[in-house]
């Protein structure tokens, strides 16, 4: 089947019209962002096109909120998440280091195979030593893929959930000088993608697979996209496993997608699953 024609790039409206005046978007002053034309793929078109508009200074609480809902008045096709800084990488996006063009199409693949794939590429393999986790790195779990967590249906609305976390996240200094950045993107979920992001390159450099998992999350849980550090990735959940049992294959899910979460932090899977899923409505994810 013939794809459709893509649409125009929705930040060529902020081009001449850099704080979104005509688009009554009330913007404070920005730059756009093109990413690198030397990473393309083979059979994509090397071109420095405009991937999102970065605000020039740090925003504090309301503002993705306010941007948001004027963004939906406007129908501008523009997704508002937020960037963030640390120590030594500094406004990272304008370091040459976004490239959509490197990146496959999410709609070519799906979430169970993908996670499968994930997920035998980072447990312990029996044939050459358990290592230094043992089988205990993955119990409840064996080397087989324990297959998807069970949707559960928010109870508030995940919009206002990933809003209210932004607030939170800036007020106590979790997002260090948090820019707001629009991304030309249909859903929150493609934003990795579509601002060709490479956070996540030392374990996965197509980001279309991460936004496969990422789409998948918003619908079984009511899951967005908040913000974006140069290799970290914060998401809302409006609806979090309530117990251990539940919280268990989806911890799974993020040791398969971010293995780092793990391996660095809680130890294992199970420990992992009660520190970090079980009731908890921020998921943040970091590669090293």
């Amino acid at each position: 089947m013939t794809k459709p024609p893509k649409k125009q790039n929705a930040l060529s409206l902020l081009a001449e019209d850099p704080q979104g005046r005509a688009l009554r978007l009330d913007l404070p002053p920005g730059m756009i962002v093109t990413g690198s034309a030397w990473r393309a793929r083979p059979w994509s078109a090397a071109r420095r096109e405009p991937l999102l508009w970065v605000s020039d200074e740090p925003v504090g609480v309301g503002a993705l909120a306010a941007c948001r809902a004027r963004l939906a008045a406007a129908g501008a096709g523009l997704q508002a998440v937020l960037l963030h800084e640390r120590r030594g990488l500094e406004g990272w996006w304008t370091r040459d280091e976004l490239s959509p063009a490197a990146m496959s199409d999410p709609d070519d693949h799906h979430v169970e195979p993908v996670l499968r794939e994930f997920w035998a590429g980072v447990v312990p393999d029996p044939q050459e030593g358990e290592g230094p986790d043992g089988a205990g790195l993955t119990a409840p779990f064996g080397r087989d893929w324990p297959g998807l967590a069970e949707h559960r249906t928010p109870r508030e609305d995940p919009e206002e959930v990933a809003l209210a976390l932004a607030d939170e996240l800036i007020r106590d200094g979790v997002l260090p000088g948090a820019r707001l950045a629009l991304v030309p993107a249909g859903r929150g979920a493609d934003v990795p993608t579509a601002m060709g992001w490479r956070g996540a390159a030392n374990h996965e450099d197509d980001t279309a697979l991460l936004t496969t998992v990422v789409r998948s999350w918003e619908e079984r849980f009511g899951a967005r996209v908040v913000a974006l550090g140069f290799d970290e990735l914060h998401l809302s959940v409006a609806a979090p496993p309530p117990t251990r049992v539940a919280a268990l294959p989806v911890a799974a899910e993020h040791f398969a997608f971010c293995p780092d979460n793990v391996w660095q932090g809680s130890g294992s899977v199970r420990a992992y699953a009660d520190e970090a899923v079980t009731g908890v409505g921020h998921w943040g994810f970091w590669w090293d």
